[in-house]
């Protein structure tokens, strides 16, 4: 089975938020890896996976963390595949602290990065399907039905308005 997307955390904690992208890929047909690896706790296998991901097959790393949010950017740093980072909300700062520690990586080392939280990982998804549609040709027509989709439910909603 074909995994061209890995979907990676810092914490088992992160999985609450990160399921939502699995949830896509799954509805997407969309195979992929899923592992906790962190920064802080697991730096020899996070380097690991970063630098064998392209050799594995992978296209796409989905990497969501909370607190310091270390994981996106060294991912990144260690990979040329693009790697989206997801800001997991955290108790101390309601995800901020994790918004800013992906979003302000250094010129030269690009991480996208999504809002905090479930919709940002709902969106990593979609992003990670949007690269992966530029050449699978499936991928790229079930986005098409699921934008009409998403325009069709809300012109009904807002039918109802009369």
């Amino acid at each position: 089975m074909k995994r061209e997307v890995a979907i990676v955390i810092g914490s088992i904690s992160d999985w609450d938020t990160m399921k939502e992208a699995a949830e896509i890929l799954e509805n997407f047909g969309v195979n992929y890896d899923k592992k906790v690896i962190s920064a802080h706790r697991m730096p020899k296998e996070m380097f690991v996976f970063s630098e064998t991901a392209k050799d594995k097959g992978l296209k796409v790393i989905i990497a969501g963390a909370g607190g310091a949010a270390h994981l996106p950017g060294m991912v990144a740093a260690n990979t040329i595949l693009p790697v989206i980072g997801v800001p997991v909300k955290s108790r101390a700062l309601n995800g901020m602290d994790s918004l800013l520690s992906i979003v302000q990586m250094p010129a030269g080392i690009p991480v996208a990065t999504t809002a905090i939280g479930a919709s940002g990982a709902k969106n990593a998804a979609l992003l990670a399907l949007q690269i992966l549609g530029i050449n699978d040709e499936k991928i790229a027509e079930k986005l098409v039905l699921f934008r009409k989709k998403q325009h069709d439910d809300a012109e009904k909603s807002g039918e109802q308005l009369g």
